[in-house]
């Protein structure tokens, strides 16, 4: 007999966590789970296998409002769901925890919680964290995704948390970077540059946009940016303001940033926090310089504290500036670090990490 799980997740858009769902839901799909996917953006269905069930409503008007709207239409339809319903069920929620540990406590429901970014970006309203730190102790599990984020949540929280890295499919990015895409704004004679990720303040893009403009006038570099977001107009005026627009450009979202990644010198991460970015077990994979500023959490970790990449402190743009211009004499050296990443790699397995996600669900259910 099948168990019946609901991933809850409200708003499905293009980040690191959307790709660890959409892993980990065909993963347990095939280890006889009944997985219902509860989510305002159902025109993502085509990223799960066949037998997973969308249980959000199915609305074009709610695919692109916010997130605030998202999680009250979806924790209402979980309230219904779960009273409604005979059989025995688990749920998963990967966004909007408080709330969806709240509902699943009141329904006598079990409930898995996943965290994805560092305490550090989280509210820094005294009553939020109060109720954060009262409701978050009423869950069956918390997983987080690096192990200093396991740290810092004892610290703030005083739980002790499963720590379970992104699943990598190596699989998967093998068959994108297959795919040829016309990148003609790389140059072979440049050193080309590569950022992804929204385009918010968490991401900082503006760092790397001042390290481009704090290099010579005729260092010959190309940077493309990929993601979109809120501050694409700010760093449009600061690129036309800097007269950098021969060498940065900004490309939208991309289904497949793979080629990207691969036609790229070096990788570069700007955050103020995250949990275990996506981006640089991509680039570690592929086999590209990193640098990254040293924001909790995750950097640190992935790059083994320096040995496998470059860390900056937050805002450190003429860092960057320097590591950046002296890429070439340093090559030796960075090719050494990139040999170290890679082989160090083995403990972003998928089937590893997702077993240990199963391990989890199993005893829950």
């Amino acid at each position: 007999m099948k168990k019946n799980l609901i991933i809850f997740n409200p708003s499905l858009e293009d980040g690191g966590v959307e790709k660890n769902l959409y892993l980990l839901s065909n993963y347990l799909n095939k280890k006889k789970i009944n997985i219902e996917v509860l989510t305002c953006n159902y025109d993502q269905n085509y990223n799960f296998d066949k037998g997973i069930k969308f249980i959000g409503p199915k609305s074009k008007f709610l695919i692109n409002k916010g997130r605030k709207i998202k999680y009250i239409v979806c924790l209402l339809i979980l309230f219904f769901n779960l009273l409604t319903r005979e059989k025995k069920t688990l749920v998963f929620a990967f966004q909007a925890n408080i709330y969806a540990i709240f509902i699943a406590k009141l329904l006598n429901t079990k409930i898995i919680t996943r965290s994805n970014s560092a305490p550090t970006g989280w509210s820094k309203n005294y009553f939020k964290n109060f109720i954060y730190k009262f409701l978050i102790k009423s869950a069956n599990d918390v997983v987080v995704n690096s192990l200093e984020f396991k740290k810092l949540f004892f610290q703030r929280f005083k739980i002790n948390v499963k720590c379970i890295y992104n699943p990598f499919d190596k699989k998967f990015i093998n068959n994108k970077i297959k795919k040829k895409i016309s990148i003609s704004f790389f140059n072979k004679k440049f050193l080309n540059i590569l950022v992804a990720g929204r385009l918010t303040d968490q991401k900082d893009h503006l760092t790397v946009l001042k390290a481009v403009e704090n290099l010579d006038e005729n260092f010959k570099l190309k940077l493309i940016i990929i993601g979109q977001g809120y501050n694409k107009t700010v760093l449009e005026k600061f690129i036309k303001a800097t007269n950098i627009g021969n060498k940065v450009k900004l490309i939208g979202y991309k289904k497949n940033p793979y080629p990207y990644i691969k036609n790229s010198d070096i990788v570069l991460l700007s955050s103020k926090y995250e949990g275990l970015p996506n981006i640089l077990l991509e680039a570690q994979y592929l086999k590209k310089y990193i640098i990254s500023t040293d924001c909790p959490t995750g950097p640190k970790e992935i790059l083994l504290n320096g040995k496998a990449g470059d860390l900056v402190k937050i805002g450190d743009y003429k860092k960057i500036s320097y590591l950046i211009k002296n890429y070439k004499r340093n090559k030796k050296k960075i090719n050494k670090k990139i040999n170290i990443g890679f082989i160090n790699f083995k403990r972003f397995d998928y089937i590893k990490n997702c077993k240990k996600y199963l391990n989890i669900i199993y005893k829950n259910l």
